[in-house]
């Protein structure tokens, strides 16, 4: 039986960030510190998703040029020990990203290994996969845990924010009670556990701004995804895709193996496997999300799982979290929670016996 989490502080949102809106754009925005110094590159190998296995131009191009995925890490020095924690962005986001970057930072400074996974295409890798890449795709991150264990490192924590959070809880799911003893917990931050009715918010007319950043990005990468294997991807008008259900009807999920976007919602979504999570997880959820809805299912889901600790102050907005700073605290209540959680899990996880691989 793990050691419950104590329960942080309460979120107190800045007196003139009390909106979920507010937070939302002043978080994605706000300049950040990167004190890291420059990280060490390396490609992890993904496999082909099972969906993707009954389209015999994407079978047969990935056994020529096989997926890989981009992390940049950074590694404790002389401490074979040090927890590793993988970080995993937010759709169209990258290792890059702020919310990435100020993780790592408070990450590395407290003495963890951080290793900042880039999703399959994102941060400039197009060319390393012949497939696109979507919300399901949670044999990614699961590729660079059994590359981390390979390796030696016998505490190993998944940190995801938004889709990158689904991808977590998914993969997490997944494993259920096989789950590796190397894996000491999980987080996921406004992750969309409920595909559909969040893709679905998206589109509502207060939502529109972010689903048109979205979209852009979505349907650049895919002129890009086309001039690169056009053997893969046929050409195709996108004048019809106004909304992120769009392309994932038209574009994603002809080149995913999913008969729908529906389909690819009710497969892809991590509210499938919530019940299944064996290790301690905890899920942050801003009531005023934006965009993010949870089920009542989900939540019963998450509710009965005693694994799950789910946080879900009233304000915060989309992976936000934006407090007052004072003296020592830069005021990013997501983030002081996440790396408490992770220490809390390092302390309350028996070690491995077995000896380490050098990194």
């Amino acid at each position: 039986m793990s050691t419950p989490f104590p329960t942080p502080a309460p979120f107190q949102p800045r007196r003139w960030l009390r909106n979920g809106h507010l937070q939302t754009v002043v978080g994605n925005f706000l300049p950040r510190q990167n004190r890291l110094s420059a990280p060490v590159t390396e490609l992890v190998a993904v496999p082909l998703p099972a969906e993707m296995q009954r389209l015999p131009e994407a079978v047969a191009l990935d056994q020529l040029l096989p997926s890989k995925v981009l992390c940049h890490c950074h590694w404790q020095p002389g401490n074979p020990d040090a927890v590793t924690v993988v970080l995993v962005h937010g759709l169209e986001g990258s290792s890059y990203s702020n919310y990435v970057i100020g993780n790592a930072n408070h990450l590395y400074a407290a003495g963890c290994n951080v290793v900042r996974m880039n999703m399959r295409n994102c941060g400039g890798t197009d060319a390393l996969s012949p497939t696109l890449y979507h919300s399901g795709m949670s044999g990614d991150v699961l590729a660079v845990l059994d590359s981390l264990r390979r390796r030696g490192h016998r505490q190993v924590a998944l940190l995801g924010y938004s889709m990158g959070g689904n991808l977590v809880l998914k993969a997490v799911g997944e494993l259920g009670g096989d789950a590796p003893a190397e894996l000491i917990g999980a987080v996921a931050v406004s992750p969309p556990m409920d595909l559909r009715e969040s893709a679905d918010a998206l589109h509502l007319l207060q939502n529109r701004i972010y689903e048109r950043r979205f979209l852009r990005n979505l349907l650049a990468r895919y002129r890009r995804k086309a001039q690169l294997y056009p053997a893969v991807f046929a050409p195709r008008s996108t004048a019809a895709v106004v909304s992120i259900r769009d392309f994932d009807e038209h574009l994603m999920t002809p080149h995913c193996g999913f008969s729908s976007a529906d389909d690819y919602y009710a497969r892809a979504g991590s509210s499938r496997v919530l019940d299944r999570i064996a290790v301690p997880t905890l899920v942050l959820h801003a009531q005023d999300d934006p965009f993010i809805r949870l089920t009542p299912q989900t939540r019963m889901k998450l509710a009965m799982n005693s694994h799950i600790t789910l946080l879900e102050p009233e304000h915060g907005g989309h992976c936000a979290f934006l407090e007052r700073p004072a003296e020592g605290y830069d005021g990013r209540w997501a983030e002081q929670v996440l790396l408490r959680f992770v220490q809390h899990l390092a302390a309350t996880t028996p070690r491995r016996e077995e000896p380490v691989a050098a990194c």
